[in-house]
């Protein structure tokens, strides 16, 4: 079971080559989604590593289920085969609180977000403005995509979203749940049904 989170969410195929050096790969180029306009992400920057590619998984999980690896920085999309899609991720503060298995009940495009009571009273001067909640969009912390956990009726409050910081892909952040590059997280997205299994794990593990 997953333990009662505290704070909530906040702020197609493998990898292709790059277009050039500094330049982004084909699967970060820019995106036209739902009439907004996802900027291309320079890949340079980033770990590769932390870029979306299909890998070697070997799991009892079956296939479509996610695999979040807290402390590889990583999720699994399993595949079968051996075979799993990997994303990097970024990990806050409320995806830490997390181990065990939930199912996604819900899945949003351009998703609403509200700051909470733990965020407002943290940093009020920067999230107090914000109690109303913000419209999806180009600048909502979650993304252009979020899925949301649940044990039966509860909602664990545990999302996987996009990210206005690409560059924390790979790193643990001050606030969120499981963030990946926007680009990536449409990607997952498309390819994950309402019901499909979460498993959160926070110890590292291997792929060969």
């Amino acid at each position: 079971m997953l333990p009662a989170v505290l704070a909530g969410c906040a702020s197609s195929g493998g990898m292709m080559s790059s277009t050039g050096f500094g330049g982004p790969s084909a699967s970060y180029a820019e995106l036209n989604d739902g009439g907004h306009t996802l900027p291309a992400i320079d890949v340079s920057a980033i770990d590769s590593a932390m870029l979306r590619q299909r890998v070697t998984y070997r799991t009892k999980e079956p296939i479509g289920t996610i695999v979040v690896d807290t402390a590889a920085r990583h999720l699994y999309l399993v595949e079968g085969d051996g075979k799993a899609m990997r994303y990097g991720i970024g990990v806050g503060k409320a995806g830490l609180a997390f181990a065990g298995a939930a199912v996604i009940k819900r899945k949003a495009e351009w998703p609403h977000w509200s700051p909470t009571e733990n965020m407002m009273n943290r940093e009020p001067a920067r999230y107090r403005k914000m109690a109303g909640g913000m419209e999806g969009g180009i600048d909502n912390p979650l993304g252009p995509r979020a899925m949301y956990l649940y044990q039966g009726d509860r909602d664990t409050m545990f999302r996987i979203h996009g990210t206005t910081e690409p560059e924390t892909i790979g790193h643990a952040v001050s606030s969120g749940c499981i963030r990946l590059m926007n680009q990536d997280i449409v990607d997952l997205y498309n390819r994950v049904k309402i019901g499909s299994r979460v498993v959160v794990i926070q110890s590292g593990r291997a792929e060969s």
